[in-house]
């Protein structure tokens, strides 16, 4: 990787990536506008994917039965899918299309963002003036803030846990993709203990152990997030290499012992002071001659194109997103050398900013 400018965060970087970790950045062209993502949404529950998913093209009277809809309303669903080039239609039967087939394997993630953009649509709709001018009246009544509500991550209770599991779901399903890029662009080989910080379920951890046999990995989150992160990694192969560690870091220190500390996608939830602080709880808990590394998004590019009704649940946040210079200014104010950074495009910017700390 190439080293950057401490004050420049504009590299431009080609980053080595496997095309097969870009494979599920197709999702995002099966819900680019609200009635695309209604209309895949209501395939979705009615089970019409399901019935098409075996490949062979099914006569329309069969998915009315399988549905349950009536045949002017399965009509009207089935050629806004065919709009949508959700399937192909002809000749009294319907079938998936073969792009959608390919997008099909990553359902987790098409299935959360559609969930999720619903949730935010009327944020968008009814309060992005104030999200533009007037901030905290926006923080005070988009559900935004109520869906990603981490003051509820410390009770477990019944309602809490359902509550969190929700937006744990995108989180999850964002990270279960995201992670083979990172880790295709940053090799964790020569590190045996991993500690992830805001490490939501679990799934980078699952996905670092998977990737590499001889590792262990360890989560610090809030208590009720790594409840759920338990139950999570259960059925995972990699579930006896992976621990949690439930504690408030604004609050408390991390356990020390790991010679790599992960940040995905989890300083941007916090305000730049605490983000920072975290930095340094983690610089503090990390072993000599070990690795900080940061894989954060970085502010949103819409000038040249209107983002699609997919990008609703990140592009709410549009404020929460910082320059890779922020961290790499504080990386080097803490004397950490081999300072690296690249820049790359997913669903939004990205960028991977890693560091080490000295053996003295």
């Amino acid at each position: 990787m190439q080293a950057p400018s401490i004050s420049d965060d504009t590299i431009a970087v080609t980053p080595s990536v496997a095309p097969a970790s870009l494979a599920y950045l197709g999702v995002d062209r099966f819900i680019r506008s609200f009635i695309d993502a209604g209309a895949l949404r209501s395939a979705f529950e009615l089970r019409l994917i399901d019935r098409l998913e075996g490949g062979a093209a099914v006569p329309f009277e069969v998915l009315a039965s399988h549905s349950g809809a009536d045949p002017q309303g399965l009509r009207f669903l089935l050629d806004l899918l065919t709009a949508n080039e959700v399937l192909v239609t002809r000749d009294g039967a319907a079938a998936l299309s073969p792009a959608f087939a390919q997008a099909l394997p990553y359902r987790d993630l098409l299935e959360a963002k559609l969930e999720h953009a619903a949730l935010m649509a009327g944020d968008f709709a009814n309060l992005f003036t104030a999200a533009v001018a007037n901030p905290q009246r926006f923080m005070r009544h988009a559900r935004l803030f109520k869906v990603f509500d981490y003051g509820r991550c410390f009770d477990a209770t019944p309602e809490n846990l359902r509550h969190t599991q929700r937006w744990m779901r995108l989180t999850t399903a964002l990270t279960r993709h995201e992670a083979a890029v990172c880790m295709d662009l940053f090799d964790m080989s020569p590190h045996r203990r991993l500690l992830d910080v805001g490490g939501n379920s679990g799934e980078f951890a699952i996905q670092a152990c998977r990737r590499h046999a001889h590792l262990h990995a360890a989560v610090a989150d809030l208590p009720v997030v790594c409840d759920l992160g338990l139950e999570h990694v259960l059925n995972a192969p990699e579930r006896g290499r992976i621990g949690f560690h439930a504690l408030d870091l604004r609050r408390q220190p991390l356990p020390r012992g790991h010679d790599l500390i992960s940040f995905k996608s989890m300083l941007h939830d916090w305000p730049q002071e605490e983000a920072l602080d975290f930095i340094d709880k983690a610089y503090a808990a990390l072993e000599p001659g070990g690795t900080l590394l940061i894989f954060e998004r970085g502010p949103l590019e819409v000038r040249a194109q209107t983002p699609d009704y997919a990008a609703l649940p990140v592009m709410m946040f549009f404020r929460s997103y910082r320059s890779a210079s922020v961290y790499l200014q504080k990386l080097h104010a803490l004397g950490m050398s081999d300072l690296q950074c690249l820049h790359l495009k997913l669903d939004t910017p990205f960028f991977l900013v890693s560091a080490r700390k000295g053996t003295a």
